[in-house]
């Protein structure tokens, strides 16, 4: 790290403050684009610190040099740059925000997304609505959020119908959109196309983003320990461990085993229990992980060894139809072999599969098992692996 960018993120004020005043009106874009490929690097409570000192050294003769800055991107920073701009907006500007939104990179595609949340302009709509699905995740995040505070129905709407899409990346487009657009209208389709997808993991993991699990849990109870659920199965491969802090999921643990057990909830704590004890026995798991996630996972690894496994077992056999949403968790917890064979006949060919790969490993896929099994699946894939088991 170079000397000055050292100067603007530490915490010497007279070191800080004419660094800041020099990046701003220089404009010195070469320090800003170093200072944002620290991104990843800088604690979050000091890229708050350097985004409030460039708000600071702003003023009227200077703002507009914040422009050169939008080569290079960064969330840390763009609520800073834009509540500037915002301020000393005028006609001149905004027509330039708008031709930079229609011509320019990117990067800075996503600055005037996020200028458009502060001046609400009705010209920026169809540049909003046509950067919300791209490849880039900012610029997506930063058009949705806007759609969202312009309370932009069509794109609302159409976000909600490509939930309905049976390719499941442009399902989990949509539910990016609307988890950034910030509705909680749309929770319940949200959820409803987590159940019907290949990747509820995938779309688990942003609904925290629209509402607690806590008031999710309390409010609609099974929906609410199924998207729990999910993101369990989900941590250390497909969530970021970091979430468990963003997530609370101390306190929601917590609130659950406070609650009389039933099998939806046995099944939960008994997955839970089951991941915490992974990843804090793995260390390709925490390696990379700061202090303050570590100590969160280690935390909820010891207040999850409160449970009473042999209760909680006894309680999950509930769970082994092929109607409940929590089948196929509750399969990998049961020793009920009778109970899962009965899972043999549903109507489900995944179902079956999984039920077989149970029994195999419950020692008790004898032939009649198989053939049961087998009677009911169409599926030749399916089929195959059946009968290699």
């Amino acid at each position: 790290m170079k000397e000055e960018l050292k100067k603007l993120t530490g915490k010497n004020k007279n070191e800080y403050e004419p660094i800041a005043a020099h990046m701003v009106s220089t404009p010195d874009t070469e320090l800003y684009r170093e200072l944002v490929e620290q991104d990843d690097f800088l604690f979050d409570f000091v890229k708050s610190n350097v985004a409030q000192r460039i708000y600071d050294a702003c003023n009227e003769s200077n703002y507009k040099n914040l422009l050169k800055f939008f080569k290079y991107y960064s969330p840390s920073y763009d609520d800073a740059i834009i509540e500037v701009l915002a301020k000393y907006a005028d006609e001149d500007l905004t027509d330039e925000m708008l031709e930079m939104f229609e011509k320019g990179t990117d990067e800075e595609k996503c600055y005037c997304a996020k200028f458009f949340s502060y001046i609400q302009d009705s010209l920026a709509l169809d540049m909003l609505r046509a950067n919300s699905y791209t490849g880039n995740d900012n610029l997506n995040a930063n058009c949705a959020s806007t759609l969202g505070v312009l309370k932009d129905e069509k794109s609302y709407n159409d976000a909600l119908e490509k939930l309905k899409s049976y390719d499941d990346f442009e399902k989990l487009s949509a539910v990016k959109f609307l988890i950034m657009y910030g509705n909680k209208d749309a929770l319940d389709e949200i959820i409803e196309a987590m159940k019907t997808s290949s990747m509820p993991e995938n779309i688990a993991g942003f609904i925290p983003y629209l509402t607690s699990l806590t008031e999710l849990i309390e409010k609609q109870y099974e929906n609410g320990l199924f998207v729990l659920n999910n993101i369990i199965n989900g941590l250390g491969e497909i969530i970021g461990l970091y979430e468990v802090i963003n997530f609370d999921l101390y306190n929601v643990f917590e609130r659950v085993l406070s609650q009389k057990q039933d099998s939806k909830s046995a099944v939960v704590l008994l997955n839970a229990e089951d991941k915490f004890k992974t990843l804090t026995e793995n260390d390709e798991y925490l390696f990379d992980e700061d202090k303050n996630t570590q100590n969160e996972i280690k935390d909820i690894k010891k207040l999850l060894s409160k449970i009473n496994e042999k209760q909680l077992k006894n309680l999950i056999n509930e769970e082994l139809n092929e109607n409940s949403l929590f089948v196929y968790t509750a399969l990998d917890f049961t020793d009920n072999i009778e109970a899962v064979k009965e899972l043999l006949r549903c109507s489900n060919q995944t179902l079956i599969l999984k039920t077989a790969e149970i029994l195999k490993k419950l020692g008790a896929l004898d032939d009649t098992a198989r053939t049961v099994a087998l009677l009911k699946i169409t599926d030749e894939n399916i089929k195959s692996i059946l009968r290699a088991l």
